[in-house]
Order: C-alpha cells, then sequence, then structure tokens
C-alpha cells in the first residue's frame, strides 16, 4: 500500500539493512509475496495453518527489519534478532505441520505444544511492540492477565479465572486465538490487496492521480488544497495507510498549498485530514473494513456500498473548509499554464485506472474480495504495458512483491497481538459486562451511549493502529449499541470511524505529524489544525446511526433525498461555524446559530430538522444584514 516515500518513512523508525543480510530479508519478503499469491489462489489449505504461515513468516521479517531498540544498529540485525526470526517462523511452521496430529489428540497438548504456544505468545507480543508500539502489547498482556485472575476482580467483572493451560491452548491451539478472524483477514483479503496496491504503485497510479487532481481542481479557488483533498480521497482506493496517503500526496500538494498562500501549518492540517479519509474511500478501504465484513458476516460488497456517502460526506466537508479558508485569504488557483491538461493525463496515464475498474467490476458481480484482489494483480501487471513510462519491469515486479510483505508486518503484527484481546473477551464474556454497564450509564439514552463509545473509541485510538482500534471497539462496545436497536452494521461503522479519525486526534495524532515534517510546521498547531477540518468527520457517525439509509440501509428514494439533503446541509453549517467566515468573519452570535443548526440537522425528524432549518435562517439572516451594513458604511466613509 506504500509509495517508495513510505518506504523511506519506514525506514526511520525500522532498519535499512545492508549487505548479504538485506540480500536475504529481500528474497524472504518476495518468496513471502509468492507465497501468499498461491496459498490465496490455488492452494486449498484450512484456515488456521494458513494463518500460522502468514504469522510466521511476518515474525521473521519483523525481527530482521526492526530494531529492538533506539540503541540497537539499524543497518543489521543482531544474532538475537537473527535467532528471534528464525524462532518466529518456527512457531508457524510447528502449526503447519503438525496441527493434524493435535487434531487426532482431541486437541490435548503435550510439554512440546505448551513451549512452542508460549514462544508464540512472547514473540507475537514483541514483534508487536517493535512494528506499532508498547501500548498494544501491553494492553493485550492484561488481557491475559484477566483472563488468568479474573477471580480478584469485584462484581460482574469477576470471574473464577482460567489455568495457564487452558490460556495456552486457546491463544496457540485454535482459531479463537492469535490465529482467529483478525489473522484470518490480515492473510487473505488485507495482504493480497498491500500486494495489489504496491504493484500500482510501482506502475506510477499515484503520480498519475496527482496529476489528475491537479488538472481537474488545480484552477479552483485555493486549488492546491483542493488538489490535496481530491487526490488523497482518490488514493484510498489503494491505500489503507493515511500516513501513505500523506507521504504519497502531501510531498507533492503541501509545497502547492504554501505556493499560494496557504500557512505551512494549514497546509499540513488539509493533507492530514484529507490522507485519513483514504481510509474510509470505497472500494478499497483499511483493513477494518475486511474484518468488519468478517465480524459482520456479510459480503464485503456490501460493507463498501455502506461506506459511499459517509466518505463522500467527509470530504466534502473538508472541501466546504477548505473553500472557506480560500475564500477569508483571498486566496485564488494555480495558472492554467501551471496545470496539466487533463486529456494528456488521461491519454498517457489514464489506463492505470483499469485495475481499479477490474477490482470494482469483479465485487459488484459478487466475487469474493480475495478472487477480486487476484485478478486486480493481474490487471495492473498487463495494464502496465500499454505505455512505456508505465511498463513494469522485472526488477520492479520483484520490488513491488518485497514491498508488498515488509508493508504487511505492521498490520499483521497488529491482528496477532489483538487476537489475544478478542480471544479473552470471548472466554469470559468480559464483552457482555461492558456493554450492559455502557447501557447502564447512558441511563439508555441512545445519545449517550454513542458518546460514551465515542470517546472510548478517541482514547483507545491515541495509542493503538487503526485496525487494532476497531477491533477492541466492535468487541467490545458495539454490541451495547446493537443492544439498543442499533443495526448492527451502523454500530460497527460507528467504531470504525473513530478508529480510523484517531489519526488526526491529539495528542497522538500521527498522520498530523508526518504531515507537519512534511510542510516543515509546528506538529502541535499542524495536529489541532487537522482535527478542526476533521471535525465534520466526528460528527458523520452520528449521522448514520440515527439514519441508517445512509449506509445504503432500507432505502427509499425519498427518505435518501431527505437525508442527503439535511446531512449536507449539516455539514456546510458546520464547515461555516468551524472556519468562522461565509462572506466575512462571524461574530460569535452569528456562528452559535450555524453550530445549532449543525447539530440539529444530524438527528433526523421532523422536529429537529425544522430547528435546523429555522437557526440557518437565524445565522444568515444576521450575518447577510450585518455584511451588508458594514459594507455601507465603508461605502459612506469612502
Amino acid at each position: 500500500m506504500k509509495t517508495e516515500d513510505i518506504k523511506q518513512a519506514r525506514e526511520e523508525t525500522g532498519r535499512k539493512l545492508t549487505g548479504k543480510i538485506a540480500l536475504i530479508a529481500t528474497m524472504i519478503a518476495v518468496f513471502t509475496s509468492f507465497f501468499h499469491v498461491w496459498m490465496n489462489s490455488l492452494s486449498l489449505m484450512i484456515a488456521i495453518k494458513r494463518n500460522a504461515l502468514h504469522l510466521g513468516f511476518m515474525l521473521c521479517l519483523a525481527f530482521l527489519l526492526y530494531p529492538a531498540s533506539r540503541k540497537s544498529p539499524k543497518d543489521r540485525p543482531s544474532l538475537l534478532d537473527i535467532i528471534l526470526s528464525i524462532l518466529g517462523l518456527s512457531v508457524g511452521l510447528y502449526i503447519y505441520l503438525f496441527f493434524d496430529s493435535i487434531v487426532d489428540r482431541s486437541l490435548i497438548p503435550n510439554t512440546t505444544d505448551y513451549v512452542f504456544a508460549i514462544l508464540a505468545i512472547i514473540l507475537t507480543l514483541e514483534g508487536g511492540r517493535r512494528t506499532v508500539g508498547p501500548i498494544l502489547p501491553v494492553l493485550s498482556i492484561l488481557f491475559i492477565l484477566y483472563a488468568k485472575f479474573g477471580y480478584i476482580f469485584p462484581g460482574a467483572l469477576g470471574h473464577p479465572g482460567f489455568s495457564w493451560q487452558r490460556i495456552l491452548t486457546r491463544m496457540y491451539l485454535t482459531d479463537e486465538g492469535i490465529f482467529g478472524v483478525t489473522l484470518m483477514v490480515s492473510s487473505s483479503y488485507v495482504f493480497m490487496f498491500i500486494l495489489f496496491g504496491a504493484f500500482l504503485s510501482k506502475t506510477g497510479t499515484a503520480g498519475f492521480f496527482n496529476d489528475f487532481a491537479l488538472a481537474f481542481a488545480g484552477r479552483m479557488r485555493g486549488g492546491p488544497a483542493q488538489v490535496a483533498v481530491m487526490a488523497s480521497g482518490m488514493m484510498g482506493t489503494i491505500s489503507g495507510s493515511s500516513q501513505a496517503n500523506v507521504a504519497t500526496t502531501g510531498s507533492f500538494t503541501i509545497p502547492l498549498m504554501k505556493q499560494v498562500g496557504y500557512t505551512p501549518f494549514f497546509a499540513g492540517a488539509v493533507e492530514a485530514a484529507a490522507s485519513t479519509g483514504g481510509i474510509l474511500m470505497p472500494p478499497i478501504m483499511g483493513a477494518s473494513s475486511f474484518i468488519m465484513a468478517s465480524f459482520l458476516g456479510i459480503p464485503y460488497l456490501k460493507v463498501m456500498y455502506a461506506g459511499i456517502i459517509p466518505a463522500l460526506f467527509y470530504y466534502f466537508a473538508i472541501f466546504v473548509m477548505v473553500d472557506l479558508e480560500a475564500r477569508k485569504l483571498g486566496l485564488k488557483g494555480l495558472p492554467a499554464g501551471e496545470l496539466p491538461g487533463l486529456k494528456m493525463v488521461l491519454k498517457e496515464r489514464g489506463h492505470l485506472i483499469i485495475p481499479i475498474i477490474v477490482i470494482l467490476i469483479f465485487l459488484v458481480k459478487g466475487y469474493t474480495p480475495l478472487y477480486a484482489a487476484n485478478f486486480g494483480l493481474i490487471a495492473t501487471i498487463v495494464t502496465s504495458m500499454f505505455r512505456k513510462n508505465t511498463r513494469m519491469s522485472l526488477k520492479k515486479f520483484l520490488d513491488a512483491m518485497e514491498e508488498g510483505a515488509k508493508t504487511a508486518i505492521s498490520v499483521a503484527t497488529a491482528c496477532a497481538v489483538v487476537g489475544f484481546i478478542v480471544g479473552v473477551v470471548s472466554m469470559t464474556g468480559i464483552g457482555q459486562v461492558i456493554a450492559h454497564n455502557i447501557i447502564s450509564l447512558s441511563m439508555n439514552q441512545l445519545w449517550l451511549a454513542l458518546i460514551l463509545v465515542m470517546i472510548s473509541s478517541i482514547i483507545l485510538g491515541m495509542g493503538l493502529p487503526a485496525t487494532a482500534c476497531y477491533i477492541i471497539t466492535a468487541s467490545i462496545a458495539a454490541p451495547a449499541l446493537v443492544k439498543m436497536g442499533v443495526l448492527p452494521i451502523a454500530a460497527h461503522f460507528f467504531a470504525f470511524y473513530y478508529g480510523t479519525l484517531s489519526a488526526v486526534i491529539p495528542p497522538v495524532a500521527l498522520t498530523s505529524y508526518t504531515a507537519a515534517g512534511l510542510a516543515g510546521a509546528n506538529p502541535t498547531k499542524v495536529a489541532f489544525t487537522g482535527l478542526k477540518l476533521a471535525f465534520a468527520g466526528l460528527i458523520i457517525p452520528f449521522m448514520f446511526v440515527y439514519s441508517p439509509i445512509l449506509l445504503m440501509e432500507n432505502l427509499e428514494t425519498g427518505r435518501l433525498i431527505l437525508a442527503l439533503i439535511t446531512g449536507i446541509t449539516g455539514i456546510i453549517c458546520l464547515g461555516i461555524a468551524g472556519e468562522n467566515y461565509l462572506f466575512e468573519r462571524l461574530k460569535i452570535y452569528e456562528r452559535i446559530p450555524f453550530f445549532i443548526a449543525a447539530i440539529s440537522l444530524v438527528k433526523p425528524g421532523k422536529t429537529t430538522d425544522l430547528i435546523g432549518i429555522i437557526f440557518l435562517g437565524i445565522g444568515l439572516i444576521v450575518h447577510v444584514l450585518r455584511t451588508k451594513q458594514r459594507r455601507r458604511r465603508l461605502t459612506v466613509r469612502q
């Protein structure tokens, strides 16, 4: 999913190997990708064996490519790293080779099974610490301890506790721990789409998106910012990483935004907010969307359809904010002479969009995402041959295979580590307890329960990758919303959105900090400005919970049109209130009515819609009259 820019970004935290060990790591990565293609196309391997081999290869690469600490060498792994790498591969191979005999023993483990189970848990936690940071492994350890010592917890949280033997068996020898649904999705859909993104990157698709967006939107008011929004949204079709989007499109759009007059921190914030939304953009969304389909037991196509309107709402909200800022600053678009011609862009590289269309066609026709991804890979290689400048050479092909495997490491280790949490939740029933407590705390009021789940998601997202945040929230908090009458898909999308938007929520706003580095701006200012631009994203989940029709549920043309009108109007009102500008800067007594109108239009219903329209009217009338009076006075003075 990442381009060369992302490869560089990863090497800042990972290793840039040299010499023979670099060649060995490359060969392992390329073989891993080839193996996954075979495993997900021609193989009839059962899921737990596939998941085990997937984890084995990912751990093997993780210990070679990610140092244990800042003091560790950056150009080579230590002897301990090499040993851990071999052991990481071995814990996956053990399940592949001996799972049948374990089943023949009716899942009654022997000493060797327990030894490999302990090794697998330790290595998975350490691999996760190196690749995604310490918070997720620490959280998983706490859940494992909760499974063991549940009897010391008071009240409803307490349980009799499980033996270490039972925990080890559940976590390693079954498909309800490390090798559960989260790793299953990582080993299949996610890996194949990561590989697909790597191949698109090597053919120059990211550059095509940038040029297309520049040709299409470059002349608009504040053009480069609109280009950033558009290009990041398009990149969302092939990238499941907001930081990947920033590095890919931001290196091009941020300098352009600064060139036309945007401040560095605002330019960085626009790119951060727009890139975060890429994970929400169908047809290919972040890893969480595939996991959501598995959790809900529904086709991915339904998740993709459900994501269309919320994603468009999100990007429309950023467009509004960016346009108002450009109007406030009196900015204009780029001169036509500095822009590429749309026809020329399409003629030279328009064929690069064909693989995405191929995937979309297969998904719409009801084929599995795995099937679609395989044909997408084939289409990418074939269509790249149409033009000399996009043609995929053998070197580019092998580079894409290598980059695909290396990019998948952090997703795979996060999915494996979070498997401990999902396993403990199913063992202990703590998810139902927390769901009951959320309902109790909210006093059975849906709006309050939504706020509680939102806050918990945001807190989790401050230290966890978006995928892990979604899985935990969906496992623990989403059931509470379902019990309160929220449709399951709406409850899970609610968790998905807040897990994703954690990337722009301070203090741990990693996407904003990446953008700040490219913009040469203060990271804190970029983070808080990015949060302001993405603020509509914090409101949109409330919209589709109260109006599931926005997720394409229970479609009725009249109700859908009304929901779209009120939603768009609410987003515009929120943009005006957030940006504090319409025809000129707003007074506080003008800003408040627009904000109330936005919040009122979130919830469908004649009463709330009427309140929203009334306050919108008040805000418009007061602002327009004051603006006219002020301009009249200025004219008289002149």
